[in-house]
């Protein structure tokens, strides 16, 4: 799926459960890889089956509108369910329900149905597959490997997805899609089936309804008698997640921060396919470059996270976040060389993903354990909910006043949404919301252990 910051966070994992066999996290490890296969082959196939049938921008953009829309549906109720439902189910349905429609769009292809519509309803069902999948496959970890494993086994998950996702996935479904549509999808499928196969190796994962610390599992029996004599539904579980985030200031700035990153992302995104195929002049074939090249700044920027943020603050880091990407919008849109357009991607992903790990440490610090996952949940509504909105106003840019301009136009808007927006989070307010104690839960919140991201 397109990169959107904050679509793709591991959590560093501060809870833990007693110590599991190796084989679960294969199973999971494996499992993801798959899953993330064929979400880069889909991330390049979809883009183009739309280019070949029409070139209204409003329409092409329409396809990331309801890839996303799942993400402001549903990503508040697919948090709470992950607490409450066993988790390997929930991998397994997931996927291949994923699996099950991305084949039936293959179908359809090779049976000569070319619809823009039969496109849009397979996205939109894998995109709500999507949310659900993401929560639950986040909070495995911590449920089957000891504490002091968790960090490796994450690094282990985040570079996998990182590299098959974007350097393994879309070059090859570019490629699938050169020699027939169906061909990509198909494979697609394939891969989202083995990711459902492979979790079925993991064992049984419903929550517990427990809080777990670095030395154990923990629950006091007035934890126990609580949510035995006050079960809480999850409307209420949602409610008290929602109100948490809210209530922290910070969190929500940089959270609003990332959600205009997102928006303008989207407004572009959704059309990036036909400014390289029409103002650049480039073969679809390359699409999978433009795809490939921003993943290798996000790496980048990961792996240079804790070097570069200590160095210059997270308060630098914010704006750098939101003025490289402005400025790369601005070289696509005015430019016509395709390295400067690339170097632009790769810098403006770098500073992306540096700004991801400044508020992914935010999160994970300032959130308690017991209410992290909704959080989260409540987080990526704000965040992911503008992708549709973003990529509506970019197909109307795109359709009113041409491709170029819709570039122009999100330089502009991002660097003015910066200037209110980053101007308030500072280094110093980063580090204080860190150490400073988190404030108590709301009574009846249910006990759950820390999960994703």
């Amino acid at each position: 799926m397109p990169n959107q910051q904050n679509t793709h966070e591991i959590t560093t994992g501060r809870t833990s459960m007693p110590v599991a066999a190796p084989r679960p996290f294969t199973a999971l490890w494996a499992s993801q890889a798959s899953s993330n296969l064929a979400d880069g082959v889909v991330q390049a196939a979809a883009p183009l089956l739309v280019a070949t049938l029409t070139r209204d921008p409003l329409i092409v953009a329409g396809m990331t509108v309801v890839q996303f829309l799942p993400w402001l549906l549903a990503t508040l109720p697919s948090g709470a369910m992950a607490d409450r439902m066993d988790r390997r189910r929930i991998l397994v349905l997931g996927n291949v329900l994923r699996a099950v429609g991305f084949a039936l769009l293959a179908l359809a292809l090779a049976d000569g149905w070319r619809h823009v519509a039969l496109l849009y309803a397979a996205v939109f069902i894998a995109g709500c597959a999507e949310t659900m999948v993401d929560n639950a496959a986040l909070a495995v970890p911590p449920r089957i490997l000891p504490r002091e494993k968790l960090e490796r086994a994450n690094g282990r998950l985040f570079a996998t997805q990182s590299v098959i996702n974007t350097f393994v996935g879309p070059p090859a479904g570019a490629a699938l899609f050169a020699v027939a549509a169906s061909a990509a999808f198909f494979t697609g499928a394939a891969a989202f089936a083995l990711a459902a196969l492979a979790a079925l190796l993991l064992p049984a994962l419903r929550s517990t309804g427990k809080k777990y610390e670095t030395g154990g599992e923990h629950e006091t029996g007035g934890e126990h008698e609580t949510r035995r004599s006050h079960p809480t539904t999850i409307a209420q579980d949602i409610r008290s997640g929602w109100a948490h985030f809210w209530r922290h200031d910070l969190l929500r700035r940089v959270a609003f921060i990332s959600a205009a990153i997102n928006f303008f992302g989207a407004a572009t995104g959704g059309l990036l396919v036909l400014l390289i195929t029409g103002p650049y002049q480039l073969p679809m074939s390359s699409y999978g470059l433009f795809i490939a090249v921003p993943a290798a700044g996000a790496i980048a920027g990961s792996l240079l996270a804790e070097h570069i943020v200590p160095r210059i603050g997270g308060g630098p880091t914010t704006w750098l976040a939101a003025l490289t990407p402005a400025a790369g919008y601005a070289v696509l849109g005015l430019g016509h060389s395709t390295p400067l357009a690339l170097a632009a991607m790769f810098g403006a992903a770098l500073a992306t993903s540096l700004n991801q790990i400044v508020v992914s440490t935010l999160r994970q610090a300032a959130v308690p354990d017991e209410l992290l996952g909704r959080v989260t949940a409540a987080y990526r509504l704000i965040v992911l909910g503008v992708v549709p909105l973003g990529a509506l106003g970019g197909g109307l840019l795109g359709r009113g006043f041409g491709i170029r301009a819709a570039f122009v136009a999100a330089a502009v808007g991002l660097t003015l949404a910066a200037i209110p927006l980053a101007s308030r989070v500072t280094t110093q307010g980063l580090r204080d919301a860190e150490t400073r104690p988190a404030p108590p839960s709301p009574v009846g919140v249910r006990s759950v252990q820390s999960d994703l991201v």
